[in-house]
């Protein structure tokens, strides 16, 4: 008789999950760039580029997470990166989509900054827990989690703390200050949520 797991997600809840992380997450930089704030990752990379040559943010994540694909396909498998592409260009698409929707004049830098990084943890985190993620620095945080036992946050974290001090070059140093609070906030929520064996559920 087959054995039935009871924990291993379904393809309607795959598809719940990884569209409710996208979400959430590209809303969370929504309001950052709404901000003028930065983040860490291939996104705040993508928001650094913007800021500095016009150009869109959404064709600019999309480009910056091209050479980590190669990354997530040796290891972690091709399902794992079709879903990662997959999200990258959802994502990609909601950013054009927020602008559309809602009209924001003028919001409080702290405010957007803070609610914004903790929209993008929460978002990540529902992706990490249905086998995907938003590329870059999140596969390579992921592999050294799974590989040496480093914490998939604090490997995050440590990465976002340079992009964050790259973006001096670019912004005021009260936005970097304020981004970099930002960054140890979305970090958090992966470093205190996203640990081996406390989430059974599995792709």
């Amino acid at each position: 008789m087959e054995t039935i797991d009871v924990n291993k997600h379904t393809l309607a809840e795959n598809v719940m999950g990884v569209v409710t992380g996208v979400f959430l997450a590209s809303f969370g930089l929504f309001l950052l760039k709404t901000s003028g704030a930065v983040s860490g990752g291939t996104a705040g990379l993508a928001l650094l580029t913007s800021y500095a040559t016009g150009w869109t943010f959404g064709v600019l994540f999309v480009l910056v997470n091209v050479p980590f694909f190669a990354l997530a396909v040796w290891k972690k498998g091709w399902p794992f990166t079709l879903r990662t592409v997959l999200t990258v260009v959802m994502l990609s698409a909601f950013s054009y989509l927020h602008p559309l929707m809602f009209d924001i004049d003028g919001i409080n830098p702290i405010y957007g900054t803070l609610a914004g990084n903790l929209l993008v943890g929460v978002g990540l985190l529902i992706l990490f827990r249905h086998g995907a993620s938003l590329g870059g620095i999140n596969i390579l945080a992921l592999v050294l989690q799974e590989r040496a036992g480093l914490r998939a946050g604090y490997v995050q974290m440590g990465f976002d703390v340079v992009i964050v001090l790259t973006s001096l070059t670019v912004v005021s140093p009260w936005i970097v200050l304020l981004s970099a609070l930002g960054a140890v906030v979305l970090n958090l929520v992966l470093a205190m949520n996203h640990k081996a064996g406390r989430y059974v559920g599995h792709t």
